[in-house]
């Protein structure tokens, strides 16, 4: 029998004062694991950037972001796109303290669903409210809360968001955001 290697671990304190927290992708710590996220292909960068826009035009007290950390109690994230309420937005150049209160993660080839199913859920347990996974390759998207089940979403009905967020999408128009495949 062949044992993985273990990985090896380290804090929270560690990985902000010897992580370049500038860099891109970004670097994220997920249980005691450093990791960096994939660099995002041309779909994955559409849809982060429609999404960024279609909820920052909403009417509401929301502000959307791509790739801003949020420093949990043991992890810090980098969710593709980061919404928060505008009495939450930090002070200076600084990281997120806390859950964004509504995260989005746009699924890539190489990526873990289970990892960012893993990401999503510890955020809500830390407090956000919302998180959606979309997968581009399904055509679907799951959203997350943290008091009820994962309901997967397709097609024509309209997604639900943050209630105080004037906001309409559906499935079919978050993917025919998308270029057609000729």
């Amino acid at each position: 029998m062949v044992q993985a290697k273990p990985r090896p671990t380290i804090t929270l304190t560690e990985f902000l004062r010897s992580a370049n927290l500038e860099e891109s992708p970004a670097w994220e710590l997920f249980e005691q694991v450093v990791s960096q996220k994939p660099m995002p292909a041309f779909h994955h960068s559409i849809l982060q950037k429609r999404l960024v826009g279609a909820i920052d035009r909403a009417d509401g007290d929301y502000e959307a972001f791509p790739e801003l950390r949020c420093l949990l109690s043991d992890h810090s994230v980098v969710p593709d796109v980061t919404v928060l309420s505008r009495d939450r937005m930090p002070i200076g150049n600084q990281p997120v303290s806390g859950p964004p209160d509504w995260l989005i993660e746009i699924l890539s080839p190489d990526q873990s669903t289970t990892k960012l199913i893993a990401k999503i859920q510890a955020c809500l347990q830390e407090g956000a409210r919302l998180g959606w996974l979309i997968d581009p390759e399904e055509r679907l998207i799951m959203v997350f809360w943290p008091d009820r089940p994962l309901v997967l979403f397709q097609g024509e009905g309209t997604l639900p968001v943050l209630e105080d967020i004037a906001l309409n999408l559906t499935v079919t128009q978050i993917f025919g955001w998308l270029p057609s495949l000729g």
